[in-house]
């Protein structure tokens, strides 16, 4: 027992002293100036090498850290993150590019990412107009692009990016309340009155200027009235009849006597 204890303690010990003997793994990049790692970590990125490219950029900005590269680089490693679909990582380079360089040339180049970043998560907002239900979908997304593009806007608003951003805030706000008049659709098809209601009201009150308004008083008319609350159906109607007097919902009936399945 002795002989085979001390035979495994040999070998232990030549196993341990045989890593030592592995040549160590060597760096390609040492040496490399800032305009090397540089136009390595481009090549990179045009060859679509995302993860190559994002460990040229933090060696760059690692070792060079206040050379003219540092800041491009700090950039560019949101850009990656971004085309790799890794939204959590670019948002954080976003924002932390925006926290140390307030007031950088192409800052507003970061808002405007951070914009597209949320604006074309998972399957767009092609969600808010395609088949799939818009009550399964979580419009924080939309809503944080809303953000980032409405503070390019207002900051920059001289930027080359502030049209399409603006462009961009007009159809979130027309995505957004399309989804919450959904989602009163859906609970005014399920009986729930009073849900519906505050949903349509949520609408009109965060979205006014949306076209999604129109049928977000039809479903207040409707939802007053399976409520009996007649003096708030009134109100709604009048102000439905004001701002929209051509309605196609009045063709579809206002009288609390059509059946919801007809209604949609």
């Amino acid at each position: 027992m002795r002989s085979l204890a001390a035979l495994l303690v040999m070998l232990l010990t030549v196993s341990v002293a045989g890593c030592g003997l592995l040549p160590e793994q060597v760096d390609e990049t040492a040496g490399w100036s800032a305009n090397k790692l540089y136009a390595e970590a481009k090549t990179a990125m045009s060859d679509g090498a995302f993860d190559k490219a994002v460990k040229y950029f933090e060696k760059l900005e690692a070792r060079y850290p206040y050379g003219r590269y540092a800041q491009q680089a700090q950039i560019e490693t949101a850009y990656a993150h971004y085309k790799q679909g890794e939204k959590a990582l670019a948002i954080a380079a976003c924002d932390r590019f925006i926290r140390l360089h307030p007031n950088h040339p192409n800052v507003d180049y970061v808002y405007y990412l951070k914009g597209l970043v949320n604006f074309n998560e998972d399957l767009g907002l092609l969600g808010y107009i395609s088949m799939q239900d818009l009550t399964e979908r979580d419009p924080k997304a939309a809503q944080e692009a809303f953000e980032a593009f409405k503070a390019l806007v207002n900051t920059f608003p001289e930027s080359k990016y502030a049209k399409d951003s603006a462009l961009r805030m007009a159809y979130l706000v027309n995505a957004l309340a399309s989804g919450e008049v959904h989602v009163a659709r859906y609970y005014m098809r399920r009986g729930a009155y009073v849900a519906a209601v505050n949903r349509a009201q949520a609408a009109l009150k965060t979205y006014p200027d949306a076209p999604a308004t129109e049928e977000a008083l039809f479903i207040m008319i409707k939802g007053y009235d399976q409520l009996g609350m007649n003096d708030l159906r009134d109100d709604a109607e009048r102000v439905m009849r004001k701002n929209f007097p051509s309605s196609e919902y009045y063709k579809r009936g206002l009288d609390k006597e059509v059946p919801w399945w007809k209604l949609w």
